[in-house]
């Protein structure tokens, strides 16, 4: 059903258009009691044998939502009604700004992807904090905060944009990203050098440390499928000097060719990130590199091209705890979270392995063997 309305309807509209309607709507029914319970009663996780303890944190499962889709948290309960068991929200940057120019969204359907330039268009760190303080939780559920740099601010000044706000949001977090993996505002990869990435991370680590004093907020860092493996190697082992709790790999690719793309040419050529399926291969090898360099010492989340549960699945073996889907949802609808559910259990009881986390790295474990 979702299908021939995504083509009768969403496809044939601008995509960014389309992704507020939806948003719209989503928001909407999460707002009437009756419909709110119904929808959350029918996609719901319920399989305790997903159950997933990860950061320190419970969930109901390993499946969450990315950062990109609520960029300012206002459908917190609206994507965890859909059965997402945790919800990244951001990227937030310290001060409020547009983004780019429209147009900067681009469906590429036959290879089920998407193209973006957004450039971090969110209300800034002060009105999203006010937001989560103020908000009133209709279902209990992990909320990640992922934060990057103000575009206008110079680089030499990321590590100040970036701790204001750690300082303003890291209390209402149950988790922080630093994001400096965005392709989209100038410069920002360049902090992912760990001679630039280690004075960053500390930066926020103290930051957090000093606004929280009654827990311990967990940091990760979201990294490029566009590292080169020695870069990949580099940030793993920094991660660990560091005492961080997590990577996220990927964020969205600026690469183009050896991907197969059936799009148009003219879309292809379109600036920007570029996520779903035609990462899926890319973001897995760096996941893998990262579990065989980290193993369980830190909490690696992957994400990029995960369309159904077999590749949630394949993550899991390869050594990741949390797994997070975004692009597919557009292209999927509301039954996504509940179908990678369904499979990720279906195969669980098939494996030889007696709990998720047995399953984590598994695969990648017995290829260093």
């Amino acid at each position: 059903m979702y299908k021939l309305f995504f083509n009768l309807v969403f496809k044939r509209m601008d995509p960014e258009q389309a992704h507020y309607l939806a948003f719209r709507w989503i928001r909407g029914a999460a707002r009437l009691p009756g419909l709110r319970t119904f929808v959350a009663a029918v996609l719901a996780p319920r399989y305790e044998s997903l159950r997933t303890e990860a950061l320190g944190l419970r969930m109901h499962g390993p499946f969450g939502l990315a950062a990109g889709f609520d960029k300012n948290a206002v459908a917190i309960d609206g994507m965890s009604m859909l059965g997402f068991d945790h919800i990244e929200i951001g990227t937030v940057t310290a001060q409020p700004q547009p983004g780019n120019p429209t147009k900067r969204l681009f469906r590429l359907v036959p290879d089920r992807a998407l193209i973006n330039r957004m450039g971090f268009n969110n209300d800034g760190s002060a009105a999203v904090a006010e937001r989560l303080a103020s908000r009133e939780a209709v279902f209990k559920t992990v909320v990640g905060v992922n934060i990057g740099k103000t575009k206008v601010v110079p680089e030499a000044e990321a590590v100040a944009d970036y701790v204001t706000s750690t300082e303003r949001l890291a209390r209402h977090a149950d988790y922080l990203v630093v994001n400096v993996s965005s392709p989209n505002t100038p410069g920002l990869r360049n902090l992912q050098a760990t001679e630039s990435l280690r004075p960053l991370l500390t930066a926020v680590r103290e930051a957090a440390d000093r606004g929280v004093e009654d827990r311990r907020v967990p940091l990760l860092v979201k990294i490029a499928p566009d590292l080169a493996d020695e870069d990949v190697d580099a940030v793993a082992d920094l991660a660990l000097e560091l005492s961080l709790d997590g990577i996220i790999a990927t964020n969205t690719t600026i690469a183009r060719e050896g991907l197969g793309l059936k799009s148009d040419p003219s879309l292809i050529k379109e600036t920007g990130g570029l996520s779903g399926a035609p990462l899926k291969a890319r973001s897995l090898e760096v996941l893998s590199r990262l579990y065989a360099r980290v193993g369980d010492r830190i909490t690696l989340v992957g994400v990029g091209g995960i369309e159904n549960a077999e590749d949630a699945w394949q993550r899991i073996l390869a050594g990741a705890t949390l797994v997070q889907g975004y692009s597919a949802f557009i292209y999927e609808g509301p039954f996504y979270a509940r179908a990678i559910h369904k499979g990720l259990a279906a195969r669980l009881e098939a494996s030889p392995y007696a709990t998720l986390a047995d399953a984590v790295g598994a695969e990648t474990r017995k290829a260093a063997k």
